[in-house]
This record gives structure tokens, sequence and C-alpha cells, in this order.
């Protein structure tokens, strides 16, 4: 997985790709590179992150027009120089980036090695360039027929850009499963895993779809074919994409500023969507087609990390509203346990990026199997969103920050919208609890704000908790899912080892492991199971273990047994899950802060899994 960036014009390529690549860090930072073809092709590639390119760059001439850069994530080989892109062919013409898995590339690596070819690297990549270059001159091919020819014979998934400097006037990109995206200028081209290096310089875009090669032209002109070799009629899309949204902002960190937009992007998921004074809810990609949901004999959620908890409350949230069976899979599972489906099922892809690998892969075996399929996504002309059948965006805005914060509420906000619609719609919920729910939805950002005044509070607990080696999460119900959730922040970014678990299983394992140095974060603010949450809390005091409770503001009870508490307002049972989660975001970030970790970008993680 990582972050490709190129360019072919007028301007110099070098400043443009890397500021690329800084603005792509995030999909990948175990080492960086970029070629620059000016007569020769230079290349500077570096172990580590695209600072380290930086400084290496500065000793080389970087000169040009043309060029080619790549963030990676190792997949195929240790991360270091030697591995990192771009990789070169044999002969040294061609210089190739490439984010994806050939999964064939041993037995292609090795017929090419009979052929005479050396490799210097551990990469699949390499693989990819070397069958380019074996193309280009036993068949006499251009550039776009050898890469043709190339697709043609990998198995796997890729986005790649290819320079050859023996033709300076184009570049080749080509995609299948990877996302990749061209930027249309003045005389100029770009191509990038997404549009945030693009926005700077251009708003018009072409998406490309899987298996489409496209070779662009120093002149801004450009080609797409598939890779049967037949001319496709490109759609350039105008992307709604401000370069504010893409910087700090002021704050520390992206995953800070992402935290406290929150109440601002959950009023972007629901605007429009919602009018309690009223009475109605809708979601149109659902309305479209609200047969296919009313008749549903069941709802299949597919999604991976925090997308997987974000189904899981709306399992709870559409079983309880709307009585439709709800199940919910992980993406990376579902495809290697032969599922039963058919027609009468809606299977539901949630992505924040919508290219996420195991996801599409479920996606596709559910449209094999007549299956209706509807996506919950972030980014516009995303994979997802162009597979499925219908869908609704998040907007919830660039999330940069690898740990997801407001993606996850922006995801629940349109799931509880869903829920909403449907059980109105079938008439299993009452019209005045149904007017009692929108009002109290409406509230949500204003009481997202009220937690967040909590920070320094929040910020203390943090402060005595940031030197434990292990903690639990403790939840029942529609906060369970939380409690998941918010162990698994506190492992992403501080490297805590934290396991989310249903509040009355704690004594069939867990239990063992509470004594004075496991913190226990219990979220208590469902009501309906308050008594039972309250003896779990007891059960851990008696161990002496520490209890961190998210309560309901006035909770005495509970404030009375607990090491500490924070206070969250009292909404609907159904909406607690967009408040709970809220410090446990905090805490994380705070904890993680205080141990010194990189909390935008977590060792060994990325923020768009592209690769299964």
């Amino acid at each position: 997985m990582c972050g490709i960036v190129a360019y072919i014009g007028e301007k110099k390529a070098f400043p443009i790709i890397l500021e690329g690549l800084k603005r792509l860090e995030y999909r990948g930072y175990d080492s960086a590179g970029i070629s620059i073809l000016n007569g020769e092709i230079k290349t500077v590639k570096k172990k580590g992150k695209v600072a380290e390119l930086e400084n290496a760059a500065a000793l080389v001439n970087t000169e040009g027009c043309t060029g080619i850069g790549h963030t990676r994530w190792a997949t195929h080989g240790k991360p270091d120089d030697l591995n990192a892109h771009p990789h070169h062919s044999g002969n040294g013409r061609l210089t190739l980036v490439h984010n994806g898995i050939i999964e064939n590339y041993a037995a292609i690596k090795k017929a090419l090695i009979e052929l005479g070819h050396v490799f210097v690297s551990e990469t699949d990549t390499e693989v990819m360039v070397h069958l380019i270059e074996q193309y280009q001159i036993a068949d006499n091919l251009s550039l776009e027929a050898a890469v043709i020819k190339t697709l043609q014979k990998v198995v796997g998934a890729y986005a790649i850009v290819v320079m050859d400097k023996n033709n300076p006037d184009i570049i080749v990109g080509a995609r299948k499963s990877s996302p990749l995206v061209l930027g249309v200028g003045n005389n100029e081209l770009y191509l990038a895993s997404d549009a945030s290096p693009i926005v700077k310089y251009t708003k018009k875009v072409v998406y490309l779809n899987d298996e489409e090669v496209v070779t662009a032209r120093k002149d801004g002109s450009f080609t797409i074919k598939n890779i049967k070799n037949e001319i496709q009629s490109p759609v350039i899309q105008e992307i709604d994409l401000k370069i504010e949204q893409l910087e700090k902002e002021g704050f520390d960190h992206f995953m800070l500023k992402e935290i406290f937009q929150q109440p601002m992007t959950i009023t972007e998921s629901i605007r429009g969507r919602l009018n309690a004074e009223e009475g109605w809810v809708v979601l149109n990609g659902l309305k479209q087609f609200e047969g296919r949901f009313m008749h549903a004999k069941r709802i299949i959620f597919v999604a991976c990390g925090t997308s997987w908890h974000s189904a899981m409350i709306a399992e709870y949230l559409i079983e309880e509203l709307a009585r439709i069976p709800v199940e919910v899979e992980y993406a990376s599972e579902f495809r290697y346990r032969n599922p039963i489906l058919d027609e009468h099922d809606v299977v539901i892809a949630i992505s924040q990026s919508g290219e996420t690998a195991d996801t599409l892969a479920a996606l596709e075996l559910a449209k094999e199997k007549g299956a209706f399929l509807y996506g919950v996504v972030n980014v516009i002309g995303s994979s997802i969103a162009r597979f499925t059948h219908s869908g609704s965006y998040i907007h919830a805005g660039p999330e940069i920050g690898v740990a997801s914060t407001k993606a996850f509420t922006s995801q629940l906000s349109v799931l509880t919208l869903m829920a909403l619609y449907l059980g109105k719609q079938k008439g299993t919920i009452s019209e005045a609890y149904f007017r009692e729910l929108l009002f109290a939805f409406e509230a949500i950002p204003q009481k997202v704000e009220e937690v967040l005044n909590n920070k320094e509070k929040i910020k203390y607990i943090a402060s005595e908790i940031k030197d434990v080696t292990n903690a639990l999460y403790l939840g029942r119900g529609i906060n369970f899912p939380v409690a998941l959730e918010g162990a698994l922040k506190l492992k992403e970014i501080s490297y805590i080892h934290a396991e989310g678990y249903p509040a009355a299983e704690m004594k069939h394992g867990p239990i063992a492991l509470i004594d004075t140095n496991m913190p226990v974060f219990v979220i208590a603010t469902n009501m309906s199971a308050h008594e039972k949450i309250v003896s779990n809390i007891q059960e851990v005091k008696a161990r002496k273990g520490l209890v961190i409770a998210i309560v309901l503001e006035g909770d005495t009870k509970i404030a009375e047994i607990a090491d500490y508490v924070i206070e969250i307002p009292e909404t609907q049972e159904p909406f607690s899950p967009l408040l709970s989660v809220i410090p446990l975001q905090l805490l994380s970030y705070y904890v993680a802060v205080l141990r010194g970790t990189d909390v935008d970008q977590p060792r060994n993680l990325a923020k768009s899994v592209t690769v299964e």
C-alpha cells in the first residue's frame, strides 16, 4: 500500500511531487522515493518519512518537468532504501511505482531470471518493470502496449505509473483494485492515489476504472484504454475539496483536529437528511431502492476495523428500530467461508476510503450471488462508491489521521438515519417515539461539543494511566462496540495492549488479568442495563482494578465507586455511542502524546488498506 504522485507538463516536477507525497504520507510511510526525467532518470529514495527523502534529494540534481513519486507501506520486502520505490528496469530505461500486490510475481520472476534478468530488490514491483522491459524489447512494443501486455499477465491488485527515458513526452498509469486519479490541468497532467495532491493545481479529475490504462502526454492531452486495448470515454469530474481541509489549521495533530471537528462533521452528515420540526428523515440512495430494503430477508454489513465497529452499532439500531435481521461480517473473512447469499439479501459495505481491498472483494462475491449492494463511504468517486448499486456519502471531509475518529461518528450518523428511515417506513416505531428520536438526534452535535469541553479532565486522566501496559474496555448492548472502538484507538496510537469485551463476559476470562495496574474503562451510559453495569464495576473494584467510567450527567451511583468518571450529556439511548466514544478518542490521543508516539502516523499502519 502506498501513495503515488506523478506529474507531466511544463512546471518543475520535483516540488510538486514532494509536496504531494507529504499530503499522501498517511497512506504509507516506511520509505519514499522520487524519479525525475530530464534526459536521464534521476532517482532518490530513502527509508523512513518523506522528510528523510527531502534531505537526501538536496544533494541531487532534480531539474525536470516529468516525474513520479511514492510513499511505501511494505508488503514484499522489508522497509529499506533498496526496496523503496521507484524501481528500474534492468536496462535503466524504465522507472515504475506501484501500489498493490502481484500475486503471481514469483512465477514471473523465475521466468525472467531464466531470460537473463537480474533483480536487486525483494519486491513484487520490480518484477512488473522488468516484464514491461521484456515486452518492449522482445516484441518491439511501445510503452503503452508493453504495459497493457504486462497487465494481461499479472494477477493481483495494482495502481502503477511508468516513465520511459526514451519517450520523455508521456507517462503511463493503470489501476486494478487500487485507486488512481488523473488530474487535468492547463497543458499538464497529474496522477495520484487520491485527490489531495492535485487539488492545489486543478479541480478537474478523472477516476480511472479497474483495468484502465491512461497515457498522459506533456501537452496535457491523454488517452484511456482498457487492457483489451479498447479506447474508453472518460468523464471529467469537478472535485469539491479545499486545500485548507488538508492542513492542521493550528492543531498539534490531524487526529486532534479531526476529533474537534466532529460537531461540524456530524452536522454535515445529517444536513438535508433530517428535519425534526417537520418530522421526516431521508437518505436518497436508500429511498430510491426502498423496496429492496423493505423486503430484504436480511441486511449484511461487511467492513474492517473501525468501520466494522460502526456496523455492529448499526446492527443494534436497525434490528431495534426497523426489525430487519442484520448480520455483521469482517470483510476479510466473508469471502473465504462460502456465505449463503441470494437476491433477497442487502449487503452494505462501510469504508472511509471506499478503497478497502477486503471490503471490495466481499462486494464482488456478493454481486456474483445476486445480492443488492449499498455503500457507505467518505470519498467521492471511490471504488466502492462506483461498484455498489447505491449508497450514501458520510460527508466527513478528508480524514488524514490514520486512526479514524470523525469518519466513525459520521458513519454512525448515516447508519442511524438509515435505521430511523426504515423504522418509520415499516411502521415499527411509533410516531411519538420517532419524533422524540429526531429531536434528540438534531441535538447531538451540540452535545458532542459539550463532551469536548471536558478535555482538561480527560487529559489529566490520561496522565494518570499513560504508563500502563494493558487496558480493558467494557460495554453492554449498543455500547459494547464502543468498547471495541475505544480499545482499538488506544492500541493504534499509544501501542498499549487493550481489549474490548461485553461487560458480562469479563468474568468468563478477562477478570483473571485485573489488578492495580489494569485500568478498566466502562461505558455505562445505557440505562437499560445500568444495574448490571454497576455490578460489573463492583467486580472490578473487588479485585483492586482501576475503573474509568463514562457515565450520564448526574450519575452519582457510579461516581461513588469508580476511580474516575467522565460525564456525557443525556440523550436517547440509541444515540449514546455518538457521545460515549468521544472521551475515549481524546483519552487515546492524550495518552499517545504523553508517551511520545507518532499520533497521526502510528507504526506499521496505513490509512487506506488497498491490499488483502
